[in-house]
């Protein structure tokens, strides 16, 4: 696990390296990719310095997870055949060899009940957590995420108000009525929408209290992978099995040509290539189905494209496009989604030639996919993705197939959903070194307006200038004449 440090509130480079310095690594398109300075917040006096507080819980998350990989050795061990049929030939041995394994499952000052794996052991583990007991690792993983929560507070003060830092406490003690009641109480005094927002840099670790310390067994899985940096692949609550969401979304996906409305036309009648132009594309395209692709004669003379993929429509869990919650689902957690494999028919209808270069922007759910995308071999053996550009999208889970592809990510601090691949303001967990991410804190506050397109352009538009022209001359290389600018109506089948 890598930490990192709180920045100020006009963005971070969190690829570079920590002393500051460019890392030197190539965007893609033959230029280098300077490093956003960095500049720590001093934390409050009194407090805990927020990197010290991380570095403590990564130690104490890679205890908890070598504990309990200790505990499900040994019960693997007391439960072998092996042992049964050695008990036969010696039998004072194996039951000394049974009492000592135990002894050492159960002593508090030891493992303290870390009986995990198998079909008995997961039995008995099933019981421990009925009965309200905390064994060492998971008492050592609890801790992990309050020194988590505590770092975050730091650089998001509204996490220590009286009413929030009430709800995380309940939370860490496992105290469950209580942590409903905080919540309500904070509903009552922010809304819904000031209560996520106030939550959402710790999100993640809250989420994974939860499904520790709930008496729930099947959905102890969701913290563990959460506290190792992973991706959990079942729900906090139940335990379900994320790929269940698939069967819900089995679309082939298809992508047919369509005619830009009024709105639309007049937007595209004024773009041009650069990023906060790209993002007032996406917002003219709206979440209803539509992409763009854009094909640029470039400055050098070559032809570029310009895939542009907009994020979730919410009206309904599921609809006839990709862009719907359960797509967003699958998407965070596969890359061979709907959405997917219907780009990947646009670029085929649309007659892209053979090894053209590509760029793609997407926001949300369609940087999400542009990742996707990326992290496709046929597509990137087929077209060189030179860069991928996502806007307020979870992707630091995700890797592209070529190296080359320059990933760039914008955040804004304030938006819930960059949050939801488990990477938060106070994760230990870092992307690659020639990754370029820029975060800031605007003036938008509440999900979803901070999540919206039009906030993360008027951000770069106004009070981030610097960051708009920092990615600009990133994807230079598409500077140029529009040639052409077509819709697509992307469907599940």
């Amino acid at each position: 696990m890598a930490t990192r440090t709180a920045s100020e509130n006009t963005g971070v480079r969190r690829g570079a390296h920590p002393d500051g310095k460019p890392d030197g690594k190539p965007d893609g398109v033959g230029t280098v990719a300077p490093a956003v300075p960095q500049a720590p917040l001093d934390p409050p006096p009194g407090s805990t310095d927020p990197e010290l507080l991380v570095r403590a819980s990564v130690l104490l998350a890679e205890a908890a997870l070598a504990a309990r990989q200790a505990g499900a050795e040994m019960t693997a061990a007391a439960f072998s055949p092996r042992l049964g049929l050695d008990a036969l030939k010696r039998p004072l041995w194996a039951l000394g060899a049974l009492a000592s394994t135990a002894r050492a499952l159960t002593n508090p000052a030891g493992l303290g009940g870390t009986v995990n794996g198998g079909v008995l052991g997961e039995f008995a583990r099933s019981a421990l957590a009925l009965a309200r007991l905390r064994p060492a690792p998971v008492a050592m993983a609890v801790d992990a995420f309050a020194m988590r929560v505590e770092a975050a507070a730091i650089e998001h003060p509204n996490l220590a108000e009286p009413l929030a830092k009430e709800l995380t406490d309940a939370l860490v003690a496992g105290r469950r009525l209580d942590a409903v009641r905080a919540a309500r109480r904070l509903v009552d005094l922010m809304g819904v929408t000031r209560t996520l927002t106030t939550v959402s840099p710790v999100l993640m670790e809250l989420l994974a209290l939860i499904a520790l310390l709930d008496q729930n067994p099947a959905n102890d899985a969701f913290a563990w992978v959460t506290l190792a940096g992973g991706v959990p692949a079942t729900d906090p609550f139940l335990g379900l099995p994320a790929g269940l969401i698939r069967y819900l979304n089995p679309g082939p996906g298809r992508a047919e040509r369509a005619r830009p409305d009024r709105i639309l036309e007049r937007c595209l009648a004024r773009s041009s290539n650069e990023i906060v132009s790209y993002i007032d594309d996406i917002a003219a395209l709206g979440n209803h189905g539509l992409a763009l692709l854009r094909r640029v004669r470039c400055a050098d003379g070559a032809e570029r494209h310009v895939l542009l993929l907009p994020g979730t429509g919410f009206g309904r869990m599921r609809n006839s496009t990709p862009q719907d919650v359960v797509g967003a689902f699958d998407a965070v957690l596969r890359t061979d989604t709907t959405y997917s494999r219907a780009a990947k028919q646009l670029l085929l209808r649309s007659g892209v030639p053979v090894g053209s270069d590509l760029m793609i922007v997407g926001h949300s759910l369609g940087g999400i996919t542009a990742m996707n995308l990326a992290a496709d071999l046929d597509l990137v053996s087929t077209y060189r993705l030179t860069h991928v550009v996502a806007v307020g999208s979870p992707i630091d889970n995700k890797r592209p197939a070529d190296p080359d592809t320059q990933v760039i990510s914008l955040v804004n601090k304030y938006d819930v959903i960059p949050n939801l691949d488990g990477r938060g303001p106070s994760s230990p967990n870092d992307i690659p070194a020639h990754w370029v991410e820029l975060a800031w804190l605007d003036d938008t506050y509440d999900y979803p307006l901070s999540h919206a397109p039009q906030s993360y352009s008027g951000t770069l538009r106004n009070a981030m200038p610097q960051h708009r022209a920092h990615v600009n001359s990133l994807i230079r290389p598409y500077d140029g004449e529009i040639v052409g600018n077509q819709p697509y109506l992307l469907l599940d089948k």
